[in-house]
């Protein structure tokens, strides 16, 4: 009963502090002169025919009012959904009746009711694609073509791979260490560009971190809950998780341009992802080769590979949140570090430690990444 007592004291004093300082407020009396700190992200935009939206979030000292729009240097009229100040963290959806022109350049402010500004630029106008039937389906074929496809094709050199020495087998193991180490960096750089564009509060670099680690925790957990370390089908299997998370961002990137407007920039995007993903292929299959698996396991990988760039070019057709992207990001990159280290950790247990210092290893690695830093010249 006593240890119950000194357990609960201190979680009762820190109840008590917190009631303190949000029921009396001491703070509202020292800064009750000072200028209410605003400050509002747009976090998507859409288009529509005569229609601008944004879709904005909001943060501060107070709830922040939008008392004006101003599109290209003039002031319109505008509704905000839901009508009134926009809480702290809360979202809220500005419509503004336009005459936006197809290809051009549009320039937003949005003054708040304390003089505030804050700017939003459309590069290039286009009417935001929809999601009916039709969209959906060629949506997919592009996304069908950025991730399932190339990753199908680089598993087709496995019949090749089959008859590789032991030498040759740890350096294909080591070069698919290069290539997910590639895709660690580039999908980590990703998720943190995309959070640096977050409300400061939401913490959108930080979560990224957090994502990757809850992540990689979460997968070496599950890869060893029978408390052996993934092998064969189930390192592939892993493999091919890491390379589907990064393929979404990949998807999100497709479909952002796409939905910007940058059609041309959008199909460079396509073929360049689409020869620096054949790649991704050959190193799902790497820890197969001493094994004899089935063909439909060859299907469901390239599916857990490639699919989720479907979904990714759809979600980024609709211009998804900032701080959700960082997130996305943040979850594959946890998802290719636990890969890594488990590709790392299977070499090791073939030829010890030392083996990471040898040529085989090595040579593997740094080839691995000069042929994704290559490839991804091309997007």
């Amino acid at each position: 009963m006593v240890r119950f007592v000194w357990l609960a004291l201190p979680l009762l004093i820190l109840a008590a502090i917190v009631a303190y300082v949000l029921g009396a407020r001491p703070l509202d009396r020292i800064g009750a002169a000072a200028p209410p700190v605003e400050q509002v992200v747009v976090e998507g935009t859409r288009l529509r025919p005569g229609v601008i939206e944004l879709g904005i979030r909001a943060d501060g000292s107070q709830p922040v009012a939008i008392a004006q729009v101003q599109v290209d240097g003039a002031y319109r009229a505008f509704d905000l959904m839901p009508a009134g100040p926009v809480g702290r963290l809360d979202g809220a959806r500005v419509t503004v009746p336009y005459p936006w022109v197809e290809g051009e350049a549009h320039h937003i402010v949005l003054v708040t009711s304390t003089g505030a500004t804050f700017e939003h630029t459309v590069e290039v106008a286009q009417a935001t694609p929809g999601l009916d039937a039709g969209s959906l389906w060629r949506l997919a074929v592009v996304g069908l073509l950025l991730g399932v496809a190339p990753v199908a094709t680089g598993m087709l050199a496995f019949p090749a791979m089959r008859g590789l020495s032991a030498g040759t087998f740890d350096f294909l193991l080591a070069l698919t260490v290069g290539l997910l180490a590639y895709l660690f960096l580039d999908t980590l750089s990703e998720g943190l560009e995309a959070g640096s564009a977050a409300l400061e509060r939401l913490r959108g670099q930080t979560a990224v971190w957090v994502a990757a680690a809850l992540t990689a925790l979460a997968l070496f957990v599950a890869g060893r809950w029978r408390g052996a370390a993934p092998q064969g089908a189930a390192l592939a299997g892993f493999i091919a998780l890491g390379i589907g998370l990064h393929n979404l961002g990949e998807g999100l990137a497709v479909g952002g341009a796409l939905s910007a407007g940058a059609g041309a920039l959008a199909t460079f995007l396509v073929v360049g992802f689409i020869i620096h993903n054949v790649t991704e292929g050959i190193g799902i299959a790497a820890p197969l080769v001493r094994a004899k698996p089935p063909l439909s396991l060859f299907v469901l990988l390239a599916g857990l590979a490639g699919l989720p760039a479907v979904a990714g070019v759809w979600a980024g057709t609709q211009a998804p949140g900032p701080y959700w992207l960082a997130l996305c990001f943040g979850v594959g990159a946890g998802a290719i570090f636990q890969v890594m280290v488990e590709v790392t950790a299977l070499t090791v247990r073939k030829g010890g430690f030392a083996a990471l210092g040898g040529l085989n290893y090595a040579g593997g690695v740094a080839a691995g990444l000069l042929i994704m830093y290559a490839t991804a010249l091309l997007v």
